[in-house]
């Protein structure tokens, strides 16, 4: 019996010490005190004894010690380390170590600390922001014709392209110093959400300027004289942007670029035996490319000649090009599904440029690919998931308003379980799309430059508004496949591949960057293990490889540990730093995290470098990290709002469908893994209870469709930021107008059914109705007008355009 509770207390301290991550010394000692406790009082067997005494001094003395364990273990494992370990370019250096980590590693390393999360500032606008919100925003949107735009000129009209440069479009990131509005990445994001609820096309314009381009470029990397000469211009207008990356023999393989520049000298302007580039390069693909007058120009530079140095081949290098320059072709346009945003391929043949039409000048030369990774990491997090939300809430406001005024069956169709179904996904996916927005956009103002945040928020977000979309143009039915001035959502639709396919095409930024790059920079050790194994200083390699791979066993035994133990527990006893709803979310993701820790490092460990070309197995680790992501965004932002009553259906239905995606996913990959004895090891041991999270029953969906269908602050603060017509001349404006007077009315109509019902004659004419109404006393004369208006303003709704034949 003795030796039984040893042996328990044994397993527990053990447990403890792994779950723990505690040092060599730690365990050492602990183990060393076991040991010499159990000679005290239990008396073992000599041979027992010798054997414990002797795996400790052979085994666990030299792993604990850290000086012999370099020498003995470390060093002549990093030897093997070096000669299996491809060698990693310049260019994949840099594209894997651009940006920086943030929330996503906090959930990738499988123990989360929530309270960095809760201690991030709520998202605030400051007060210039916000006046300009509500004054040159809501101009613009006023401004907007998008029938107009979209079918009739083909682009923006040149009144608004004027109000856009003129009112500082152009230059929200730049600061105030050379003109621009030096707006913060919330203030960036409100803006280009409640544009492109307006129109896609002006949305699209105002975001790329701010977006990946010269001036974000020349904020980073330029020379103060490029900042002094182009910031001012592109601020106020006077310089239209564009950039020029992605050509017809590299889209996302953006690295392997055909597009060259020849280091020469050669006469320009008048000026003999001028240093510069000889440049020829076909692009394509271009936004804002056909009205660009400066042009940022991606390319391999090389310098055969040796005129800069020893080097021949000096990288990809970015440069700035005035588009009147000689050899410069632009002008022509794409047509990217009917969204006439300008958009459109440029060449150049033989053009010279001056060496210090260089981004940053001589001294960032072939640094470019470094540059273009660090600015994509933040680009990604701000413009797309704008517009991915300003669908969002569109769908919620008009397609649940519709929902209600349009009737069949006698009953608004938003009351049909079919329907409904469909609404409640789209109140939900829009709920957690806006506090991942919103999230990310604060790490950017908190100066981060979230590489693997922004892929997955540029990913899920685009995706989930492609799922919005979807279910609102069901509903809508027949009125939603006729385009025309009244279709609210049949440009949405459109545009949908244009978000999945644009700045990085999903397909690629799931499997490639979420998890590919995610899997190396958010896990605590794997980066310094490679840059150890790079290391060319022997004694600080040792060093610096002991101390990653070793703390790299450490996390692996504690994830086995704590994924082992929360999985039987349903993680009950972690600790949460909030109550309330929100508390048994969190323990959950903690149990998530850890399990998708576990199995991911397994598969790093076993798979190797084999792991970046399964790309089922790392896209669907991305879609773990995502959706955790999605989740932890999600309590975030309702904290935030101070836990409102109203929106905890939301808050239900949201997180309970991201854990069940989560945790879904998990178990796909444990089925598809090579190694099967090591799928049911590693499965046995993060659900050893099997799957905990479910998907959201019918009452959640049923509640969160019914914040969609009558006005109610809930209603507001989930489509808060969108641009709402004053008037019915827009479609929106219609909805706006009937969805108050319908749900006035409905009890008044329903005695008009009821009466047309008892007199079959009555049916289906309205004036019939209400005169026998009046007669009998069924209704007042102020009720009838109600009814008229109710009728009119719903008629007016489902009214579908119709032309003249072609």
């Amino acid at each position: 019996m003795h030796s039984v509770i040893w042996v328990v207390m044994a397993v527990v301290v053990v447990w403890g010490l792994a779950a723990q991550r505690v040092p060599g010394l730690v365990w050492a000692t602990v183990l060393a005190s076991v040991i010499a406790l159990w000679d005290v009082f239990l008396d073992p067997p000599a041979p027992l004894w010798i054997a414990a005494w002797s795996v400790f001094v052979v085994i666990v003395l030299p792993l604990a010690f850290t000086p012999l364990r370099r020498v003995l273990i470390s060093a002549p494992l990093l030897r093997v380390f070096r000669k299996i370990m491809p060698a990693m370019s310049d260019t994949e250096r840099e594209a894997l170590e651009a940006g920086t980590v943030w929330w996503e590693a906090e959930l990738f390393g499988g123990d989360p600390d929530w309270e960095q999360l809760f201690n991030l500032p709520q998202p605030a606008l400051s007060e210039e922001e916000q006046a300009f919100l509500d004054g040159p925003v809501e101009q613009l949107c006023a401004m907007l014709d998008d029938w107009d735009i979209t079918h009739e000129r083909r682009d923006l009209p040149p009144k608004v392209w004027r109000f856009l440069k003129d009112k500082g479009f152009f230059g929200m990131i730049i600061p105030k110093q050379y003109g621009g509005l030096e707006f913060s990445a919330q203030a960036h994001s409100a803006v280009v959400m409640k544009v492109a609820s307006r129109s896609i096309t002006a949305g699209v314009t105002v975001m790329v300027p701010n977006s990946l381009g010269p001036a974000e470029l020349l904020l980073h990397y330029g020379t103060e004289k490029q900042k002094q000469h182009y910031l001012p211009r592109l601020a106020r207008g006077q310089e239209v942007p564009c950039f020029a990356l992605t050509g017809p023999e590299a889209g996302s393989d953006a690295a392997n670029m055909p597009d060259r520049g020849v280091v020469c000298r050669e006469t320009f302007k008048g000026k003999k035996n001028t240093l510069g580039i000889r440049l020829n390069w076909d692009k394509r693909y271009i936004t804002l490319g056909p009205v660009a007058t400066v042009l940022g120009l991606a390319f391999r530079l090389f310098d055969p000649e040796h005129l800069l140095g020893e080097e021949e081949d000096l990288g990809i290098t970015l440069a700035l090009i005035p588009t009147n320059t000689p050899g410069v072709k632009i002008g022509t346009r794409h047509n990217p599904l009917d969204i006439p945003f300008q958009n459109g391929p440029n060449w150049g043949e033989n053009v010279f440029i001056p060496l210090d039409w260089v981004i940053g000048g001589r001294e960032r030369i072939g640094q470019g690919w470094r540059m273009l990774m660090q600015s994509l990491a933040a680009g990604r997090s701000i413009s797309l998931p704008a517009l991915s939300c300003g669908a969002g809430k569109v769908a919620c406001r008009a397609t649940g308003a519709y929902a209600r005024i349009r009737r069949q069956f006698k009953l608004p169709i938003g009351k049909f379980e079919a329907v409904e179904e469909g609404l409640g996904r789209i109140a939900g996916y829009t709920y957690l799309m806006e506090a991942a927005r919103t999230l990310t956009a604060r790490a950017v103002d908190l100066g981060e430059k979230p590489s693997v945040a922004s892929a997955i928020v540029k990913y899920q977000l685009t995706e989930h508004m492609r799922r919005v979309v979807n279910d609102a143009m069901d509903i809508q039915g027949g009125s939603g496949i006729c385009l025309g001035p009244r279709n609210f959502m049949g440009r949405a639709y459109q545009a949908l591949p244009i978000s999945i396919t644009v700045e990085g095409a999903n397909l690629l930024t799931r499997a490639l960057i979420i998890y590919g790059q995610g899997a190396v920079r958010c896990h605590p050790y794997v980066l310094n293990e490679i840059r150890a194994v790079a290391e060319p200083d022997q004694k600080r390699a040792v060093k610096d490889f002991d101390e990653a791979i070793f703390g790299h066993v450490r996390y692996t035994i504690s994830n086995i540990a704590r994924a082992f133990w929360l999985g039987l527990t349903s993680a009950r006893l972690v600790r949460a730093p909030v109550d309330g709803p929100t508390r048994r979310y969190l323990q959950k993701l903690t149990r998530l995290s850890t399990a998708f820790a576990l199995i991911s490092d397994i598969a790093m460990l076993t798979l190797g470098g084999a792991l970046k070309r399964k790309e089922k197995i790392s896209g669907r680790f991305a879609d773990v990290l995502g959706f955790m992501y999605l989740a932890s965004a999600v309590i975030k932002r309702f904290e935030d709002d101070g836990r409102p009553v109203e929106d905890i259906p939301l808050l239900h239905f949201a997180c309970r469908y991201c854990l069940h995606e989560a945790e879904k996913t998990l178990v796909v990959i444990l089925k598809n893994f090579p190694n099967r004895f090591l799928a049911w090891l590693v499965g046995g041991l993060a659900f050893p209870t099997g799957r905990r999270n479910h998907v959201p029953d019918d009452r959640m969906n049923h509640d969160c469709a019914a914040l969609l269908l009558e006005p109610s602050p809930a209603r507001d603060r989930l489509t808060r930021g969108i641009y709402l017509p004053t008037t019915t001349r827009a479609a929106l404006g219609r909805l706006e107008d009937a969805l108050p007077r319908v749900i006035a009315a409905e009890l008044l109509e329903r005695r008009l059914t009821k009466l047309a019902e008892e007199q079959p004659l009555l049916h289906g004419d309205l004036e019939s109705q209400l005169k026998a109404a009046l007669e009998q006393n069924m209704l007042s004369n102020a009720e009838a007008k109600l009814v008229r208006a109710a009728v009119a303003a719903r008629r007016a709704v489902i009214a579908v355009d119709d032309f003249e034949k072609i």
